[in-house]
């Protein structure tokens, strides 16, 4: 069961990060390129799998690392200080990059007094990128510790 639980704990935290980082080094640029109605089209059409699919990734990972330190107990220090990282990463994007991404999808024309997202948007992925890359980090060096 541990072998398991470390495979989705690294797969899941590396998909994570890979795909936020991702995101921190194509989209985020390609959003700030495109005029606000371009942006509010592709935005939509780029969440419309993303926004499925990672809290999935992100919940799994964060559950097989806290299974860990339930059954490693020599790492479950590490175990523990991984899944809070993902539940970070789940944190932001549930009260930060989700609202956003709900004004973005509402559709129609931009309004005349519309508050542009993206850097909002940008600095809240930053933080859960760091986050996910840290928690591969450690799960990472614990499965090479042993």
């Amino acid at each position: 069961m541990a072998v398991l639980l470390s495979v989705l704990a690294i797969v899941g935290s590396g998909l994570t990060a890979g795909v936020l980082f991702c995101v921190a080094l194509s989209v985020v640029p390609l959003f700030f390129a495109l005029p606000p109605e371009e942006y509010l089209v592709t935005h939509r059409l780029i969440g419309r799998h993303f926004d499925p699919a990672m809290p999935v990734i992100v919940l799994v990972s964060a559950a097989a690392d806290l299974g860990l330190a339930v059954l490693a107990p020599a790492t479950r220090w590490w175990h523990v200080f991984a899944a809070l990282l993902l539940l970070g990463v789940s944190a932001v994007s549930h009260f930060g990059n989700v609202p956003l991404n709900r004004l973005v999808r509402r559709g129609g024309d931009v309004p005349a007094d519309w508050s542009d997202p993206r850097r909002r948007w940008r600095a809240l992925n930053l933080v859960r990128t760091v986050l996910a890359v840290l928690a591969l980090i450690v799960n990472a060096a614990v499965h090479a510790a042993r």
